[in-house]
């Protein structure tokens, strides 16, 4: 097999999508720089109750609920520049705002902002990185998000381990500040992105739409009837759920508490999954070059699916002494699984979408991330807390195989422009014919 050299990987993409693709990586290391010690610090530094700063931290995902389809109803009512920077506003004020916390009222009050702003500012944000390239390109861009993202969450997440000191509250000070600032620094990146770009509104010929302002006072009443976007919904609830949500609540203490892998082999297991997910991302994209998003989005809940396998085989004493190791690969397949993800649906969604009606349409996926990540803790503590943890994971494994069949319904409800990712090689073509991909070049 021929060799690809690195440059080769690299998608080609327009300035603009990499100045917002950079900010937002800048964005990433201020959250890795806090988020790891949240409870950490309202607890420890602040002395605030474990019982009480947990539901602080579920308030964070909590405001999604409010603010994902705010966030995408201003977008097309306003466009997406200003959502976003203003959501972004917001997070840095929430996040300035922890700085001050020295009771539950207050944790509550900036958890809240912080998570609001995060919330409106995400599906603004997903409709400019859709924009931000030609349509042939969307799966590209989302993918380099994927691995830019969490370049900047462990580049955070190594720096704070040179930074905070749970005994200095100062420390704690500085990475929140830091946090802030991050936000701001987006929020200058995406004005000066944007500033004179107009969206174009390509409605199709025949298209009897109405104009974005009476679109937008719909609401999502007429999305959400769309029956393409409610499976890929549904979808995206359940990866989230029983994929994504479980790799941080129903993993670390499963693995833990029935596996007997310790903090330090638990550390490692994730340090696999996101420098996996970091080396693969365009790797894992390249090799998708002219291939069928469905089929990658099953494949990736299908890869989930082992992952949680693995994961209960490893767990439950037949492993044995390969129980280490047995962990470590689940979250190399786990990893593999979220890169296929990333170039898939946000893609999917932003081609089903028109301009007018961007903003809800990323607002109801960002909706339907917010509601797995809401419901999969609370599933997890519950199952976990009465003693079932073998049966949540073979549930799990049962429902993402269930999505990845969903999967290749939806291949079948998709136009076929819709389903496809686009050659990143320079001088490649795809061509789209009868829902088939073909290479030219």
């Amino acid at each position: 097999m021929q060799s690809v050299p690195v440059r080769g990987l690299i998608p080609q993409l327009p300035r603009r999508a990499w100045l917002i693709l950079g900010g937002d990586a800048v964005s990433a290391l201020g959250t890795g720089l806090t988020l790891p010690f949240f409870l950490i610090y309202l607890n420890q530094v602040r002395g605030i109750e474990l019982g009480t700063a947990g539901p602080i931290l579920s308030t964070v995902a909590a405001m999604g609920l409010v603010g994902n389809p705010v966030g995408g109803l201003l977008t097309d009512r306003f466009g997406a520049r200003w959502p976003a920077v203003t959501g972004l506003v917001l997070a840095a004020a929430g996040t300035a705002a922890m700085i001050g916390v020295r009771s539950a009222w207050q944790g509550f009050l900036a958890a809240g902002l912080y998570g609001l702003g995060a919330a409106i500012t995400e599906p603004s944000f997903q409709a400019l990185v859709g924009t931000s390239v030609p349509t042939d390109r969307r799966s590209q861009v989302f993918a380099v998000r994927h691995a830019s993202l969490n370049v900047g969450l462990s580049a955070g997440g190594l720096l704070a381990a040179f930074t905070v000191s749970f005994s200095s509250a100062q420390s704690f000070v500085t990475i929140y500040l830091l946090d802030a600032a991050t936000f701001l620094v987006l929020a200058v990146v995406i004005s000066l992105a944007t500033r004179g770009h107009r969206q174009a509104s390509p409605i199709a010929a025949g298209d009897r739409r109405v104009p974005p302002e009476t679109q937008a006072a719909r609401g999502y009443r007429e999305i959400l009837t769309d029956r393409v976007l409610l499976p890929i919904w549904l979808s995206v609830v359940g990866v989230f759920a029983f994929g994504y949500a479980q790799l941080y609540s129903a993993y670390p203490i499963f693995a833990t508490r029935t596996g007997g892998l310790d903090a330090a082999g638990l550390q490692l297991t994730l340090v696999v999954n996101t420098v996996t997910v970091i080396l693969a991302q365009l790797v894992v994209l390249r090799l998708m070059d002219g291939r069928r998003r469905t089929r990658g989005f099953a494949l990736s809940a299908a890869l989930m699916a082992a992952a949680w396998l693995i994961v209960l085989w490893a767990a439950t004493g037949t492993a044995g002494s390969s129980a280490p190791a047995g962990f470590a690969v689940a979250m190399f397949v786990f990893a593999v699984g979220e890169t296929l993800l990333s170039p898939t649906l946000p893609a999917i969604v932003n081609d089903l979408a028109s301009d007018s009606t961007r903003g809800r349409y990323n607002g109801a996926y960002s909706l339907a991330g917010t509601a797995g990540i809401v419901i999969g803790p609370a599933v997890a503590g519950t199952v976990l807390g009465a003693g079932h943890g073998p049966a949540l994971f073979a549930c799990m494994v049962l429902v993402l195989g269930l999505v990845a069949l969903q999967a290749f319904r939806l291949e079948r409800l998709l136009p076929a422009s819709a389903n496809l990712v686009a050659a990143t090689r320079a001088g490649s073509a795809v061509q789209v014919g009868q829902g088939e991909g073909t290479r030219d070049g």
